[in-house]
């Protein structure tokens, strides 16, 4: 079952892959995130996520100038969503969002693993195959902590 959330410059979904995807669009080079629309997307993602990990996929392509730099600090320093990211699998178009995202991400210092994409599918691909390796993980964790009496 697929569920939406949308805005004025993004969308926010899952469906039945359990992927969050985000989907950001802005022509315009100068518009500035406010702290209130940074807000309402966080409160969307976490409503999604349902307080479950998952796969991040972000649409960046038809973003421009500092909209993009505003989405990647979002991203990359909310202590709330750090709870929530398995990985980020961005889908980009230009040198100048691959240089952007690669700074936030070392300014920021996350180490939620990242994917960088010109093509959707293997974003998606990317995705898929981090949230297999987490929840294989997850499980080894919990049958290695378990007690079985």
């Amino acid at each position: 079952m697929s569920k939406v959330i949308g805005f004025n410059n993004a969308v926010f979904w899952t469906d039945h892959t359990e992927i969050l995807y985000c989907e950001f669009n802005n022509s315009v080079p100068n518009l500035k995130l406010e702290q209130k629309v940074i807000e309402s997307y966080i409160e969307a993602i976490a409503n999604l996520c349902n307080e479950k990990p998952m796969p991040f996929l972000i649409d960046l392509k038809e973003t421009r100038g500092t909209y993009t730099i505003s989405i990647a600090k979002l991203i990359a320093k909310n202590q709330e969503l750090e709870k929530l990211k398995i990985t980020e699998s961005y889908v980009i178009n230009s040198a100048a969002s691959r240089l952007l995202i690669g700074f936030y991400r070392k300014m920021y210092n996350d180490v939620t693993p990242i994917g960088l994409f010109k093509d959707y599918t293997l974003a998606k691909d990317y995705c898929l195959n981090a949230k297999q390796t987490y929840y294989k993980k997850h499980i080894e964790t919990c049958k290695q902590t378990s007690l079985y009496y």
